[in-house]
């Protein structure tokens, strides 16, 4: 069940004069990847055929991550009025798809399936988080801490499940590890960059993977922040069976900081200088439509 719904957001406070051009493109590749919420589901309600309680769970998990690119997709439609969120995700939809027809996890067991749900609610938060800090804009502050809020409970849902099915399947430290990071390292493959794809650029235009991750990476690991990272080790130790906190999480976390800026630069140089970005202008009306 919703613990919010998207016509709460103070959609009239919309002040165009504080939007920042930098976040709109980010915002736009963000609603197309939490607006596919729904295929995911399919497949989590495949994978997890047998267990009721839990394809509840994955339902209602996926009508909050509909919610959260709904909310995202209007906030960047009153960023950039010449933008049309639908047609956009139709793009994506098309374009990029999960394994729906899925009888058993590409994890190799649902330990390792919930894991992965774990690393992906680990992101989401922490960005998010990063958004709502960065933006001064006072409707996407909103929208990106509840949807960070939310990601954070995903997570724990997520993990109460993996704790169930853990004690089941048994799997080792070093298997969770290897799950978690080759999930997080998943963050490079086509569904973030085919998602700035389709929220940026012409639909007669070329797709290029490396062009769009790059621009997606650069803009996205600007606005975070030591704080951000280190809630989100937390949450990967947590996940993975070891301490949250104390000297290992800390160094892990200032190891990843050191990483995380490095690759920022490297996406710099390589991102298009033709990236994507928009002059927010002020819509008659729309922010309360």
């Amino acid at each position: 069940m919703k613990h919010w719904h998207i016509d709460q957001v103070a959609w009239d406070r919309f002040d165009p004069a504080k939007v920042d051009p930098s976040l709109i493109p980010l915002v736009k590749a963000a609603a197309m990847v939490e607006r596919n919420g729904t295929d995911y589901a399919i497949y989590l309600n495949r994978v997890f055929a047998d267990d009721p309680d839990f394809r509840q769970a994955a339902d209602y998990w996926a009508e909050e991550e509909v919610q959260h690119g709904d909310a995202l997709g209007r906030w960047a439609m009153l960023a950039d009025p010449s933008w049309d969120y639908q047609a956009a995700f139709a793009r994506y939809k098309a374009g990029y798809q999960i394994p729906l027809d899925a009888d058993a996890s590409v994890r190799g067991s649902r330990t390792g399936e919930l894991i992965a749900r774990c690393m992906v609610e680990t992101g989401t938060s922490s960005y998010y988080s990063a958004l709502g800090d960065a933006a001064e804009e006072p409707v996407l502050q909103q929208i990106a801490r509840l949807i960070a809020a939310d990601e954070f409970r995903h997570f724990k849902l997520f993990y109460d499940h993996m704790r169930r099915y853990l004690a089941r399947e048994n799997i080792g430290l070093l298997r969770r590890l290897r799950i978690a990071l080759g999930r997080i390292g998943e963050s490079e493959d086509d569904e973030l960059a085919f998602a700035y794809f389709c929220g940026n650029l012409p639909a007669d235009s070329a797709y290029s993977h490396a062009d769009c991750i790059a621009s997606y990476m650069a803009g996205a690991m600007a606005h975070y922040r030591p704080r951000h990272l280190e809630r989100g080790m937390g949450m990967i130790f947590k996940a993975v069976g070891l301490k949250p906190r104390g000297r290992l999480s800390d160094l892990s976390t200032r190891l990843a900081w050191k990483m995380m800026q490095r690759r920022r630069r490297q996406y710099e140089q390589r991102a298009p200088r033709h990236a994507a970005q928009v002059r927010p202008q002020p819509r008659l009306g729309a922010a309360a439509s």
